[in-house]
């Protein structure tokens, strides 16, 4: 990684970088930390996250959140709880250790487990944007969360179990927009020219 990501960097010192992977804690981890992994042998994923969010090159740590392909036959209150402590976790490794944005890049739940309702997504993504937010707010490391995936009528071939068309889910789609839309306030301030950019978000609490 860090051979790579000075390469890059040697062709266009603009260029931002992350690593990629979930996130899982490794070997060099504190023990604290190595708990919050899904399960025992998440450490030998062959992922450290801090160790790896670390490296000079790397401009924002990124950290994925799958909890029905990690904790298999949890409720939908374990996940919420793992959510929670997952997020909340590495937000504070890019606060206190790393001084680096911390990227929820891929985030889902699964339409395909036993049980699944499609309110449990709104609760889902309600619960990873109001941490994500609650860290903008204080100017912490938690830098924004991407839904893991959107997707238009007409694609069904290429949907999996995470999918979501927007046309056909409204309320969730206006829980993903208002969440676009308090970040760029936080971002943007108020004045004419952040009315002109947040004009999108007319309407919205």
């Amino acid at each position: 990684m860090e051979e790579m990501a000075a390469y890059v960097k040697s062709i266009d010192k603009r260029h931002l970088l992350t690593v990629g992977t979930e996130g899982f804690y490794g070997p060099t981890s504190p023990q604290g930390k190595v708990s919050v992994n899904p399960g025992y042998w998440h450490s030998n994923y062959g992922s450290d996250f801090i160790r790896n969010a670390n490296i000079s090159d790397i401009d924002f740590a990124s950290i994925h959140l799958y909890p029905d392909n990690w904790l298999l036959h949890a409720k939908l209150d374990e996940k919420l709880r793992f959510v929670t402590q997952w997020i909340t976790s590495h937000v504070e490794d890019g606060d206190k250790v790393l001084g680096k944005p911390v990227l929820t890049t891929e985030f889902g739940l699964s339409h395909g487990v036993q049980g699944f309702d499609h309110s449990h997504r709104e609760v889902f993504y309600r619960a990873v944007f109001d941490i994500v937010y609650e860290s903008a707010v204080r100017g912490g490391a938690g830098a924004g969360a991407f839904v893991w995936q959107l997707a238009v009528e007409g694609m069904e071939e290429f949907h999996d179990d995470f999918a979501v068309v927007p046309s056909e889910r409204p309320s969730l789609y206006r829980l993903i927009k208002a969440q676009s839309c308090r970040l760029a306030k936080l971002r943007h301030g108020k004045g004419e020219e952040a009315k002109r950019r947040l004009s999108v978000c007319a309407g919205l609490s």
